[in-house]
């Protein structure tokens, strides 16, 4: 079965599929451990890779590029990839589009913003004419094999909101995505107009749309819930903690704790699988590592050999 069909499946069953966003190899590589979908964000990727904001900097070899590393040491995680506006030219976004599947994505996620675009959860947003917008999806769509394709718009008037959903709907894409999304009501409203398609919702920190658990979200027939920023936010948070600490310390490192604390050691055990010879299947065999690698420290922490 391929990646797209994999990813094809897993959202058609029941419950809201999560996938977690992920903006280095480093970030996939915990996230690994505990979903077996991820995300890559381009708000990530952007400000990862360049340290830019998300308004249009990616080029997608870069992209592609990155994907490529991902698929080679994730090889049973789905991966769904923002391909922002398929970078303005619908042949470029074809081109983008075969190379992605041809390198294991599971699927793309294509917005009908026009540029200068802005992350979905920002103000200013500006949308391509829908007709525009369509031939373009229409272009992707033949173009991909068994890729998911996610139609996505960043309509703000109430009425094109709607609009848009519906004829994204009626389309060959696998699954719709209104982005910015501000209520549990207009989720409804969006539910009803796009039919029996997938619906996609994207939660952000700090963004537009309100915080759900995947219960909620399933509970108002949404099929797959995208994280965009949360390894990203948190490596902001944790890192701005820790020299803030390593300051006030005069330069001295904290003390690792042997059980649960993050040194050299935890850190190349978490590297050593994406080894190819050491990739496991997540779930069950993640968690037999987890356990090992939990015996393991506590092994070092009583000074036993492992």
């Amino acid at each position: 079965m391929t990646y797209g069909n994999k990813l094809r499946e897993q959202i058609a069953a029941p419950g809201t599929t999560p996938l977690i966003g992920v903006y280095d190899m480093y970030s996939a590589s915990i996230a690994a451990r505990h979903y077996d979908g991820m995300f890559v964000s381009g708000f990530g990727f952007a400000a990862s890779y360049y340290g830019l904001p998300d308004i249009g900097f990616i080029a997608w070899p870069d992209m592609v590029a990155f994907v490529q590393r991902l698929r080679g040491a994730f090889p049973h995680h789905h991966l769904l990839v923002d391909i922002d506006d398929g970078y303005v030219d619908p042949e470029v976004a074809c081109h983008v589009v075969e190379g992605l599947e041809r390198i294991g994505a599971s699927g793309v996620i294509l917005e009908d913003q026009k540029r200068p675009r802005r992350c979905g959860h920002a103000d200013g947003k500006q949308v391509l004419p829908l007709d525009e917008y369509l031939d373009k999806l229409e272009q992707v769509l033949k173009t991909r094999r068994d890729l998911v394709v996610v139609a996505r718009t960043d309509a703000t008037d109430e009425d094109d909101i709607l609009h848009r959903a519906e004829r994204l709907a009626a389309t060959d894409a696998d699954v719709v995505l209104v982005d910015g999304v501000r209520s549990v009501e207009w989720i409804r409203r969006i539910r009803e107009v796009v039919g029996g398609k997938p619906l996609l919702f994207n939660q952000i920190a700090g963004g537009k749309s309100p915080r759900l658990s995947l219960s909620e979200l399933s509970g108002l027939g949404v099929d797959v819930a995208i994280y965009s920023t949360p390894c990203l936010f948190a490596a902001h948070e944790a890192i701005n903690s820790a020299l803030a600490g390593l300051k006030e310390a005069d330069g001295r490192l904290p003390e690792v704790d042997a059980a649960s604390g993050v040194g050299v050691k935890a850190a190349t055990r978490l590297l050593e699988r994406n080894i190819a010879r050491l990739r496991t299947a997540p779930t069950a065999e993640q968690e037999a590592v987890a356990e090992a690698e939990a015996a393991i420290a506590q092994a070092e922490s009583e000074g036993v050999p492992a």
